[in-house]
């Protein structure tokens, strides 16, 4: 009894302590951060090893999915080669391609053939084992970015693109959770989607 009273203090210290971290613990994994925007449209399009790929066939894991085409003077191989980063970020944490993917969507399938995907896609170090380039109608294509993900394309009669640098993030379930602007980082990114595989 008399060690009881002595250390009464420690013990209380000690329960709020605990009562804390699991407060703490399960904020972090039990409560969802981000809200579900909106689900995700289903496509089914031509992947850069020729195979057919749905969005069902990568429910299941957490995705980051980006608009481009690998003409692209400008923003194009910036995100990409961030998204290369994001990827890395990932690997390192054995997240990449079981629990976590890419998905590159190209807008202008006339020229964006597979080899030009493939060799697009080969000099950002792409692994293919979890990051998708795929292909399909441009009509298909346009609709999903805008429908899904709110990102404006425009083409000219010249042929020449115009669209919003932005990244859709994906949880496992097809359900859009975020937008990242091009000023997000990688290991924002990367965070983002370790967010969504805890969940």
């Amino acid at each position: 009894m008399t060690v009881l009273v002595k250390y009464k203090w420690s013990w209380i210290l000690l329960a709020i302590c605990a009562v804390l971290a699991g407060y703490l613990l399960w904020d972090a994994y039990a409560k969802p951060k981000l809200p579900v925007i909106r689900p995700v449209a289903d496509f089914s399009m031509e992947n850069v090893d020729g195979s057919t790929v749905t969005l069902e066939d990568t429910n299941g894991k957490v995705r980051l999915f980006y608009f481009f085409f690998s003409n692209c003077p400008d923003v194009c191989p910036i995100t990409t080669f961030r998204l290369s980063q994001v990827q890395d970020i990932l690997k390192e944490k054995d997240l990449f391609g079981q629990d976590a993917s890419i998905v590159s969507v190209t807008f202008d399938p006339e020229r964006d053939t597979l080899d030009s995907l493939k060799a697009f896609g080969d000099k950002f170090k792409a692994d293919y084992s979890g990051w998708y380039f795929l292909r399909g109608d441009q009509q298909q294509t346009f609709d999903l970015a805008m429908d899904s993900f709110k990102i404006l394309i425009d083409q000219d009669q010249e042929g020449n693109f115009v669209h919003m640098d932005l990244i859709g993030l994906v949880d496992r379930k097809g359900q859009l959770r975020a937008i990242y602007r091009p000023e997000a980082t990688p290991q924002e990114i990367a965070d983002g989607v370790m967010g969504l595989v805890r969940e």
